[in-house]
C-alpha cells in the first residue's frame, strides 16, 4: 500500500487503509507500507519540480502512519514500512530513516497500540522491552477474507499482548481449484463443498532452537505447534465438516508433519480426518 500518491490526500489515505482492513475482499496476512518518494528522473519529479505534488511533512506522515498502525487487526503482520532506498536519492518523501520507530512514538504519545503481528511477536517484545509471558492462553480470532472463513488461532500473553506462535486456518471455499484440495461427494455431502480445510501457515516465534533441539528459556520445540495443529485439526472435522486437511509446508519442515500423522500428496501434506470423525462418532 502507498500512501501519499498525488491527488489522495490525507483524510482519503486513511479511510483507504480502514477498507483494507475492514473489508472482507481484502484482509490480507500482511502487507507493507512503502509511502510515496519522489525520484529525480521520474514522472513525479516533474509534478514536484512544478509545483503540481507536494510531499506530507514530516510530522504528518508520521501521524498518518501512526493512525494506519492503530488500525492494523492482530492477525495481520505489517512486514515493511518505507523502502530501502538511499535517502541522499530522496528528492522528497520520507525524511527519516525509522518511519516505523517514529510512527510507534507517536502512537504512545496519543495513547494507541499497534497490534500487529510483528509488534507483539516474543522476540521482539524481549529485544525492545525485555519482557517474558507469564500466563500464555490459546486465542481463537475467526474472520472472513476473500470468500473464505478464516481462522487465526495463537498462543498469547493477553494481559500483556504478546504473541508465542500462530496458526493460520481455511475452509477451502467452492472456488478451490486444486485437486488435492477438492473432496467432493466422499461422504455425500453438497456437491459445492470441497470438504478440505488447509493450514496456511505455522510459525513458533522467538529465538531459534535447532531441529530436535529443546531450550527451556526459548519457545521453540515446546510443544505450541503441536498443541495449534491439534485444534485446527479439531475445528476442521467438528466445525468445517472437512474429511481432509492439508499444509502448506515447505520441504524442510514435511519430516515435522509426517510425525503429526501427515503424508505428501501433490505440494501439501495431507491428513485424512475421516477416522477421527468415525472416533468421535463411536465415542458419543
Amino acid at each position: 500500500m502507498m500512501p501519499d500518491l498525488p491527488n489522495v490526500g490525507w483524510e482519503r489515505d486513511l479511510a483507504q487503509f480502514a477498507e483494507y482492513f475492514e473489508n472482507p475482499a481484502f484482509r490480507s496476512d500482511g502487507l507493507k507500507i512503502y509511502p510515496t518518494l519522489v525520484i529525480r528522473g521520474t514522472g513525479l519529479y516533474e509534478l514536484w519540480r512544478t509545483g503540481r505534488y507536494s510531499s506530507y511533512p514530516p510530522n504528518m506522515l508520521i501521524d498518518l502512519i501512526a493512525r494506519i498502525l492503530a488500525l492494523v487487526p492482530p492477525w495481520t503482520r505489517v512486514y515493511r514500512i518505507q523502502r530501502d532506498i538511499p535517502m541522499p536519492l530522496v528528492t522528497s518523501g520520507v525524511e527519516h530513516g525509522n518511519l516505523r520507530e517514529l510512527a510507534l512514538a507517536r502512537m504512545a504519545e496519543l495513547g494507541a497500540k499497534c497490534r500487529d503481528v510483528r509488534t507483539r511477536e516474543v522476540g521482539i517484545q524481549e529485544i525492545h522491552k525485555n519482557v517474558q509471558p507469564s500466563q500464555i492462553e490459546l486465542i481463537r480470532r475467526d474472520y472472513v477474507a476473500n470468500g473464505g472463513w478464516e481462522t487465526f488461532l495463537a498462543y498469547e500473553d493477553p494481559h500483556q499482548d504478546i504473541l508465542v506462535g500462530l496458526l493460520r486456518l481455511r475452509k477451502c471455499s467452492p472456488e478451490t481449484f486444486r485437486p488435492e484440495l477438492r473432496c467432493r461427494g466422499e461422504i455425500g455431502d453438497d456437491d459445492d463443498d470441497p470438504l478440505c480445510s488447509i493450514v496456511r501457515e505455522l510459525h513458533v516465534y522467538g529465538s531459534a532452537v535447532p531441529v530436535s533441539a529443546k531450550d527451556p528459556t526459548k519457545f521453540q520445540h515446546q510443544g505450541f505447534g503441536t498443541l495449534l495443529m491439534e485444534e485446527a485439526e479439531r475445528i476442521a472435522r467438528d466445525e468445517h465438516g472437512s474429511v481432509k486437511i492439508a499444509v502448506i509446508s515447505g520441504v524442510g519442515t514435511r519430516n515435522y508433519y509426517r510425525k503429526l500423522g501427515y503424508e505428501l500428496e501433490g505440494p501439501y501434506m495431507v491428513k485424512s480426518l475421516r477416522e477421527q470423525t468415525r472416533e468421535v462418532f463411536c465415542a458419543a
